[in-house]
């Protein structure tokens, strides 16, 4: 996750660059801080993200009496 979280930082600098190179309202300065906003918004569909249960998981879990569900300890 620190990963994602460099970049954001490398993006943002890249941004504020570019808007004080060709201005606030530039398209290169929108372009750059969009580039910044889909990062953070990847970072937190990331953080959101649960481990998919496999079908027989999901099974077991609602069924947790059924034969094929029993967990025997040796």
């Amino acid at each position: 996750m620190s990963d994602i979280q460099q970049q954001i930082e490398s993006e943002k600098e890249a941004a504020r660059a570019a808007c004080s190179t060709d201005g606030s309202d530039s398209e290169a300065c929108a372009a750059a801080w969009d580039a910044v906003e889909e990062l953070q918004a990847e970072a937190s569909h990331q953080r959101q993200t649960k481990p998919k249960k496999s079908s027989f998981e999901e099974y077991c879990e609602n069924n947790p009496d059924a034969d094929e569900c029993r967990v025997y300890d040796n």
